[in-house]
This record gives C-alpha cells, structure tokens and sequence, in this order.
C-alpha cells in the first residue's frame, strides 16, 4: 500500500502542477499513511522506502541528483538534440512567443485569450479606409490594368505616392502615416477586393522591405535620409532576397559583398564590392532604391576580423554604376511590378549597411525579425480580401441566378459549396485580427505568422475554387465583368512567395515551434550549448525534471480529459461554447504531449520526418483558427446572428484536429510509441468529432445569400 499511495499521490501532484517542498512533504505523508494500511510490514517499509527516497530525489535539487542523473542525462540530451545550421539558430532566437506558447503548453489561460487588447482602428485609421483608400479603389479598373496597361494608371500611382500609401507604417516623426498594424491589414484586405495588382504594390513597401528594416535598424542618419522619402513616395523601394539559385534561404544565397577601399563621391572610403543575381523582386522595375541581402567576407581582414562575415542588408540606390534592372516577370497575369536585378562588382560604402559598419553579418536575424511582421499581414489580408469578395460575389451571384425556376442558392448542392466559402471567410479573418492584435501589443510572432500566412493563402484556393463551381460559365469568361478570374489567376502566388506552403506546412511551422514555443526547450538547447560543464549541468538540472514533470502532467491530463470528454477542465461561460473550450484543452494536452514525444523520439530526425511535421503543424494550425474564433466572437459581443458562422468553424477546426492528430499517430515513426499515444490521447477511440451537420451547413450558406 505504500507503494501505491506513493504512486497515486505524486500522479496527483504532477496533474495539479505542484512541486518543490510541497510535494516531497505530501509524497512523504501518503507513503506513512500506506506503511500504517500495512502494519509496518517489512516489504512495504523496504519498497516504500526506496520508491520515496528515489521520488524525493527527482523532486528535491542536490548534488547527489545533479551528479548522478543531471550529467548523464546532459550528455543523452545533446544526442538527441537537432543539429541547427547558423541560419535555424537564428529563427530560432527571432520573433516572440504569444497565444502559440499557450497551446504547446497543453493547459492554455483562456483568459490571456479573451483579455488580450483586441485589434481596433483609431479614427484617424477608419477616416484613411473611409477617404483616400475608397478614392484609390474607384481608379482601379482591375480588366483595363491587367489586359490592356499591364500596369496600374498614373494617376493611381501619383495617388498612391502622394497620400502616403508607402509609409502607412513609418512613424509620424519620420514623415509617415504612423499606422497600426492593424489599419495596414485593413488597407490591403481593401484595396485588394478591388485589384491584386494594387493590393501588391502597397503592401510590399509597407512590409518586409528598406523602410521595415530602417525603422527597426537603421542608424540616425539614414533614418533622417531615406525615411521621409520612402513615405512620401520620392523613393520607391523593394527588397531582393530570393535568389535563382537559392530560393529565399539567405544561409545558402551567392549573392556576396567584399570587404574592400574604393571611391565614393571623389573620396577614398571602406565599403562593399557587392555582385549579386536576384529574381522575382516585387517593385524592382521601378525602385529608385534597392534593399539587398548578402553575404560579407572580409579576405584582406581589414576588418580586423573573420574572414566570413555572414548575411548583411544593405542599401543601393538605383542610379548607381553597374546597377541593372528594370526587366519584368509577368506573375500569373497580375501586373505588379516585379522583375530582376543585378549587379557586379557594385562598390558601396560601408554607410549603405543598414545600421553601420555594426550590423555587419546581422541581416538574417533582421529579416527574420522583420518578416514574423510583413507575413502576419500583407498575404493573410489578401486572402481574407479574396474570402470576402467571393462571399459577397458569389452569394449574390447564387440568389440572383435561376434554374428550373427556383434561385440555386436553394440547391442543396450549390449550399454545400457556400458554406466553407462563408465559414472559412471568417476563420480567416478571426485569425488575422488575433495576429494583428498581436503586432500591435508589441508582440513579433514568428510561429504564428508562418501558420497564417499558410493556412490563410490554402484557404484562399479553397474559398475560390467553390465560389468558381457556383458561377460555373460565368467564371470561365475573362472580361470586365467576370468578378473572380484574377483572384483566381492570383491564387499561386500567395501558396508559394513569403515561404512556400509546402515547406512552410512540413518544416516551419512545428519544426520552429516546437522548439521556440516550447516552455523548456529553448532553455535545455541553450544549457546543452554552454561550454561550461558545471555551469551547463546546474542550468540543465534546474530544467530537466520540471521538463519531465510537464510531460507527464500532459498525458495525465490527455487521458483524463479524453476519457471525461474535457468535464474536469474549468473554462468560460461565455458564449456558451463550453464543450468547444474544454475539447480544445483536451487536445493542446495531446499535442503537447505528442511534441514532446516527438521530440524525444525523433530528436534531430525530424527535419527528416516532413509527413509527420506536416501533421503536427495541421493540428496547431487547427488549435489556432478555433482560437481565433473564439477570440473575434468575444469581441464582437456574441452576436446571435454570428453563432452559425461560430458553431461551423468551431466544429470544423475541432474534426480536423481529431484527423490530423489521428493520422500522426497512426504513422509515427516508432511504432512501438503508437500504442501508448493511441491510448494517452485517444483512450475512447478517434471518433465523435463529425463536424458541421447539414442543418447548420444550411444556415452558414444562407449567411452569405440572404
């Protein structure tokens, strides 16, 4: 009875998270009590004794732990640890951890949710939407400027520069709009219902580009300089990045920068020979001033130090000697401005880095920083733009139109494709204003922004492949009239820019965010790394075990939710979606519980393991869009005439969670590990999450007809 009254109670202590003194104390009591049950029989004194003495060694720090088990255990851990390139190391140290760090978790606060500041515009930002940003749409003919001009009008680009469209988000003080980030993805969503092309030229100053990185990095005088330009349209930037030869990973680009003397307006100055070969660069046809990213080294160490420098951004202006561009590509017959640009042996002074001579070697964790920002907004707002137009569109459209007499928006079979028009309309945009309410907390997050920028542009095909079934012949016509070709033109352009979504699914985002999210391991990498030895084992050791204690806590409470359908979880009255949170918490307890294994198991495999990635980020991915339901019908105040639109997504996200998580465990790569997680996180079986039923499949597509 010791045995088991130990047992129980330190099950107890992991699932209620208490630790430390307290649990020693309590573990100790429940073995007495047992001894007493066993009138102090000689086996139990034996078995209890050294179960809680081992117990209390795990739970109390000491040198006797630290030695025996800290050490050993370090040496395993940096075994299993991934090996990271300097360019993962970097990602793995940019960005912030928000409402993703809760759902790795696998106990989120809903509170931290639902009182989280919300996104909201000042009324300086909805007179900007109501004014400039209508006045902009009414120029845009989006037929005359993709088939007959192949470029937008004059008088939209003179507009655009003067009303301060490329300095939404530079500050006041240096001549911008001074914007949130959430007015900037309102801007876009709008503008781009009305034209892709002109939706792409705002955002891609206003995200990943010179004016981005200047604001975040530049030194004082090139703020002064470039800032007010870039706002007020005087410059027009771009940023090249992507490489033909290797795509957008800045750890493997050719592009380089040596370190050398030259001349500079007639004076002899250190700079950069810079060469470099860059395609598929938004603006670069019209930049007056080119933000570039590559390689330094320094052969002749006038530097002083490594000869490999690394990844740097610098600044060129367009006029300077040896700079070509100016070509064009023609992106799926949207006419933004993107093409080539290329130079050789281009010399600039060490003043065109961005941030000095100091940022030098920098550039990536820059980009990084910078992008967790530019791909919460820009690609997610024109895909919910995208959902909105086909919602309203083809919704119209289905009313209006008659066959056999009767409207076909009445056609059960032409409501079954409304519906995840409506319903994925408004996952999308839940899940842009709870990242974008995010931006503007101050928050850079990393993980998030690559799972909506994902999940956002898939659902955007999704949306316009069943609104292109409804209207049928009258999508298959190119003209004036036709309201969703070029949307549909555009579709391939958000899957693959800002981090293709084949690799963004199967390697970003659970491979970063199992790791940057989660709340232990960044801490044991960066433990695992000291060269320290002593200094390396007592971090390690004050990690560890609270480590351990975390996952067994997750599959007690995997199992135990799973088995009560979530009844013991305390959760929001709100709403009344009560059995929707308590699902959820039930399975952030299995996904946690399965990251962790995932990690243990696979270690530095997983890169290898895309298929099982790709299923763990499907589950965040679902984890988040529910969330971010949650979070906008709070902030709308529960409105009745949004619980169909509500039950649907939630519904939806809570069936495709079941699916995915299902399907990893299923395929993990340790079969002997499949079992275990079957029962931890499944004990019922993978069943009765069926999604939305008919009846409320109707009531969604009437939303968007009626």
């Amino acid at each position: 009875m010791s045995v088991l009254f130990l047992l129980i109670s330190a099950l107890v202590l992991i699932y209620l998270g208490v630790g430390g003194t307290t649990a020693a104390l309590v573990m100790s009591i429940a073995t007495l009590v047992g001894l007493v049950q066993d009138d102090w029989h000689i086996a139990s004194i034996l078995f209890g004794g050294l179960f809680l003495a081992l117990a209390l060694i795990l739970v109390i720090p000491g040198d006797l732990r630290l030695d025996k088990l800290s050490r050993p255990l370090l040496g395993w851990v940096r075994s299993r640890l991934p090996k990271l390139s300097d360019t993962e190391a970097e990602a793995l140290k940019s960005g912030s951890v928000d409402w993703d760090g809760e759902l790795f978790s696998g106990k989120p606060q809903w509170s931290k949710l639902l009182d989280a500041k919300p996104a909201h515009l000042t009324s300086e930002e909805q007179a900007f939407l109501d004014g400039p940003v209508e006045k902009l749409c009414a120029m845009l003919d989006d037929w005359k400027i993709t088939h007959e001009h192949y470029d937008l009008p004059d008088k939209a680009w003179k507009f655009i520069r003067e009303n301060g469209f490329f300095g939404l988000v530079i500050s006041k003080e240096d001549g911008g709009m001074g914007f949130s980030n959430t007015a900037h993805s309102e801007i876009v969503m709008k503008i781009s219902t009305r034209s892709v092309s002109a939706a792409v030229t705002v955002m891609v100053p206003n995200s990943l580009g010179p004016g981005e990185l200047l604001t975040h990095y530049g030194t004082d005088a090139q703020k002064e300089h470039y800032l007010p330009r870039l706002a007020g349209g005087q410059d027009i930037p771009c940023f090249a990045l992507t490489s033909p030869v290797a795509g957008s990973d800045a750890g493997a680009i050719p592009d380089k920068g040596i370190v050398c003397k030259g001349q500079w307006n007639g004076e002899e100055v250190l700079g950069l020979k810079v060469t470099w070969n860059k395609r598929y660069i938004t603006l670069a046809p019209v930049a007056t001033l080119i933000g570039l990213a590559i390689k330094v080294y320094d052969p002749d160490s006038l530097l002083g130090g490594n000869d490999e420098i690394g990844v740097t951004c610098v600044l060129i202006p367009q006029e300077t000697e040896g700079v070509h561009s100016g070509a064009r590509h023609l992106p799926m017959n949207t006419v933004f401005m993107n093409g080539p640009t290329w130079g050789n042996d281009v010399f600039i002074p060490m003043n065109q880095v961005i941030g000095g001579q100091d940022m030098l070697g920098k550039g990536w964790t820059m980009l990084l920083e910078c992008l967790s920002i530019g791909r919460s907004i820009s690609l997610p707002a024109l895909a919910t733009g995208a959902g909105k137009i086909a919602s309203l569109a083809t919704g119209s459209y289905a009313y209006t139109r008659e066959q056999f007499g009767r409207s076909i928006s009445q056609f059960e079979g032409v409501q079954e494709a409304l519906e995840p028009i409506a319903g994925y309309t408004y996952m999308m945009d839940a899940a842009r204003l709870l990242t974008s309410g995010m931006l503007d907390r101050g928050v850079r997050p990393a993980v998030p922004s690559a799972l909506l920028k994902y999940r956002n542009t898939q659902l955007m095909r999704e949306v316009i492949n069943h609104s292109m079934d409804v209207v049928a012949g009258r999508g298959v016509i190119t003209g004036p009239r036709n309201f969703m070709a070029r949307a549909y033109d555009a579709v391939p352009i958000g899957i693959t820019v800002e981090g293709a979504n084949i690799l963004t699914r199967s390697l970003m985002v659970f491979g970063q965010g199992a790791i940057r999210c989660h709340p232990f391991i960044v801490e044991e990498i960066e433990a695992a790394g000291m060269e320290d030895e002593d200094k390396a084992a007592k971090k390690f050791d004050g990690i560890f075990y609270r480590h351990m204690a975390h996952t067994t806590r997750n599959a007690l409470r995997a199992l135990v939710l799973g088995l009560t359908g979530g009844l013991l979880e305390s959760v929001p009255r709100q709403g009344d979606i009560q059995s929707s949170y308590r699902q959820l918490a039930r399975f952030s307890a299995g996904f946690a519980l399965m990251t962790d294994v995932t990690l243990l198991s696979v270690g530095g495999g997983l890169k290898a393991r895309q298929r099982l990635s790709g299923r763990m980020a499907d589950s965040l991915v679902q984890l988040y869009y529910a969330s971010a339901v949650i979070k906008q019908w709070h902030e709308e105040g529960y409105p009745d005439d949004q619980r169909p639109l509500v039950d649907w997504c939630l519904q939806s996200c809570l069936r495709d969670l079941q699916h995915s998580m299902r399907e990893a465990i299923i395929n993990f790569p340790v079969p002997a590990l499949r079992w275990p997680l079957r029962l931890l996180v499944f004990p019922l079986g993978a069943t009765g999450l069926n999604g939305p039923d008919d009846r409320l499949g109707t009531r969604v597509a009437a939303s968007i007809v009626e």
